[in-house]
């Protein structure tokens, strides 16, 4: 478990934007996939964003393409979540979780640390 620290989240009116961050102590070499799910009341956890390392490549569900942005950095081992023109739809948990040597998969079982989450909400 790596201790992930989700932030950001709010209240936002519908249109609005808000910027989820992720962090841990560290993100060790072996991490091959960094996600972000969400979970609305009554529903299933899903994936909204993954990142692959060794492929380069970000998945985004359809319900989000276009409007959010996922952004890895490193450096300062931080996982970004931008979220523009928000909808009621969006509201959720919003968690981000990490996968050791393997590609992103929308199955949450697979991942094997998340954070506790960070709560949208969007209405007006």
């Amino acid at each position: 478990q790596l201790g992930l620290v989700e932030s950001g989240g709010g209240l936002v009116q519908p249109g609005g934007s808000l910027n989820l961050s992720c962090t841990a102590s560290e993100f060790p070499s072996n991490i091959n996939a960094y996600g972000w799910f969400r979970q609305a009341p009554g529903k299933e956890r899903e994936l909204v964003s993954c990142f692959t390392v060794n492929v380069g490549a970000t998945d985004y569900a359809n319900s989000v393409k276009d409007r959010f942005t996922l952004v890895l950095d490193n450096a300062k081992n931080m996982l970004y979540l931008q979220m523009n023109n928000l909808k009621p739809d969006d509201t959720g948990i919003y968690y981000c979780a990490t996968r050791r040597y393997r590609l992103c998969t929308s199955r949450p079982t697979a991942f094997n640390s998340w954070g506790k989450g960070t709560q949208v909400t969007v209405s007006s």
